[in-house]
């Protein structure tokens, strides 16, 4: 769906607020997560609208991806790919030789963070045409799925690269670069799978990819609950 641009205050603010209050929804569960010593609000903030702005950043990328290459299914394991990095990108920017990274869960929970940034506001984009054309119990609807389908699935593909630089923390640098790619590979193969899955848009198959993806998170909660006894 492509993005509609509007200027109406009150479309604006329906769906911003749809798009946004369900990644903080997502974003305070995983803060609770955390433990003892949480990271700064400040720098939460700055990731999470970081975040935010990659969703603008990935479209030139992604409209490119979509003149240039002629496969279907390679676009869109090019289409997750470029989210995947982007989401990366925008964390390290902030965080790279920084002192704030201290503690194995450190990295899912910045990186969640930015990841929940970037599917509010491209929530919100989805949003803005059953709005538009005055179909809200549709972007209800929509906001709804997205909020249990797309916006999970953002938290957790950067939630399984965070986890693995978290396990490599203490690790070589050789290491380290094996586990962020180990990661990076296995958050663009579940990115990939689910957005083949939406564009069949096969009722059984959804159902089959939406149901791994719960179970995904859990692993990936079970993981996080791990890095949270290493650092205690």
């Amino acid at each position: 769906m492509a993005p509609m641009i509007t200027h109406d205050p009150v479309m604006l603010t329906l769906a911003g607020l749809g798009g946004i209050v369900p990644s903080l929804l997502w974003l305070w569960f995983w803060m609770r997560q955390e433990g003892d010593k949480p990271e700064p609000k400040g720098l939460l903030t700055v990731i999470f609208i970081l975040g935010m702005a990659a969703t603008i950043l990935v479209l030139p990328v992604q409209k490119f991806i979509q003149t240039h290459v002629d496969s279907s299914s390679w676009k869109l394991i090019d289409w997750a790919a470029a989210e995947e990095l982007v989401k990366f990108i925008a964390v390290v920017l902030v965080l790279y030789k920084s002192n704030q990274i201290d503690e194995a869960t450190d990295w899912p929970i910045y990186l969640i963070t930015a990841a929940l940034g970037f599917a509010a506001l491209e929530n919100a984009l989805f949003l803005l045409k059953p709005i538009h054309l005055g179909q809200a119990t549709v972007g209800l609807l929509t906001g709804q799925l997205r909020f249990l389908g797309s916006t999970l699935l953002h938290a957790v593909t950067s939630g399984i690269v965070g986890i693995s630089m978290g396990l490599s923390l203490s690790m070589s640098p050789f290491l380290k670069k094996f586990y962020l790619l180990a990661g990076l590979l296995a958050a663009i193969a579940l990115h990939s799978t689910f957005n083949f899955f939406i564009m069949k848009n096969t009722g059984g198959g959804f159902l089959q990819v939406f149901a791994f993806l719960w179970v995904t998170a859990i692993i990936v909660m079970l993981l996080f609950e791990k890095l949270r006894r290493v650092d205690q």
